[in-house]
């Protein structure tokens, strides 16, 4: 058997980004100089600041739904703005992304992938080959990518394309291929046409739609997304999957040990950490090597 160990993965490597505080259901985030107050489902306790602290947001999330909802403007905030990663560990790991405040509560980044992002630019090479799927603003692409890899983003969304295409431009990269492809579909190509890449990366949602209005349902495609997904990856490459579905990690783990049973994984949760310590967890993580 393979070595395992479960963990939290933490984002703390941000100069741009900080999570001021969390609870009673939010999380109050800074992402460069405008101040966000956003549902966080999994902060179930009581805040750590005052109401009067929370009260400086430039914006506040309001839901009028399970998946959708508005922002309530408290101040100037922009129509959009760009946000900087730089690693400490990686010189050439320097990201900047467009943000806005979209009717789905996302922005343009998950600034908890940070850890990944850390993680993809140490272990590719120049000229390795990566797959990114369900790959939305596309921060590991950009990471593979400024370590000098051969980057293939595929997300069902153009109008999510354009916006990494930005991202890209904005870090001073290029040569990313763009795939607007139900993800499904075209690992089940990749497969016929005996297509390998060094690293995959996956983050599949728990529902969406594709290009031609495909359905996905990460319960009815899980199995098969990872059987296609070891098929498609090298001996000796790599696998990065993370889910916002509820999964524990330990479920994680034992899918892909049913396919990679001598492989070394870590798995855990993505976590963010708040300035006086306490840790926000925002979903799981499985890192395979092969």
């Amino acid at each position: 058997m393979g070595s395992h160990k479960i963990k939290r993965f933490i984002a703390d490597t941000w100069k741009d980004y900080e999570l001021i505080d969390s609870g009673e259901g939010g999380k109050l985030e800074k992402f460069g100089g405008v101040v966000l107050d956003r549902p966080e489902a999994t902060a179930v306790w009581d805040r750590g600041q005052s109401f009067k602290e929370w009260d400086k947001a430039h914006a506040s999330f309001e839901s009028t739904s399970k998946a959708a909802g508005y922002w309530k403007q408290h101040g100037n905030t922009p129509d959009s703005w760009n946000l900087e990663y730089k690693s400490e560990n990686h010189p050439s790991l320097r990201l900047k992304f467009k943000l806005e405040t979209t009717r789905f509560k996302h922005i343009g980044v998950f600034p908890e992938q940070a850890s990944n992002w850390e993680y993809i630019a140490g272990k590719v090479e120049k000229g390795d080959k990566l797959l990114n799927l369900f790959a939305y603003t596309g921060g590991a692409s950009l990471a593979a990518k400024s370590a000098g890899a051969d980057v293939t983003h595929v997300d069902a969304i153009r109008q999510v394309i354009d916006w990494t295409r930005e991202n890209m431009e904005l870090s001073g990269l290029t040569g990313i291929r763009w795939v607007v492809e139900d993800a499904l579909k075209f690992l089940r190509r990749e497969v016929k046409r005996g297509n390998k890449y060094s690293g995959v990366v996956l983050d599949p949602p728990t529902w969406g739609l594709g290009p031609k209005n495909e359905k996905w349902k990460l319960e009815q495609s899980l199995v098969e997304i990872v059987e296609l997904v070891s098929k498609v990856v090298e001996p000796g490459g790599f696998i990065v999957m993370n889910t916002y579905s509820g999964l524990p990690p330990s479920t994680l783990e034992t899918l892909w040990r049913r396919v990679f049973p001598n492989a070394s994984t870590e798995c855990g949760e993505l976590c963010l950490q708040a300035g006086d310590g306490h840790l926000l967890s925002t979903g799981s993580l499985i890192r395979v090597e092969l």
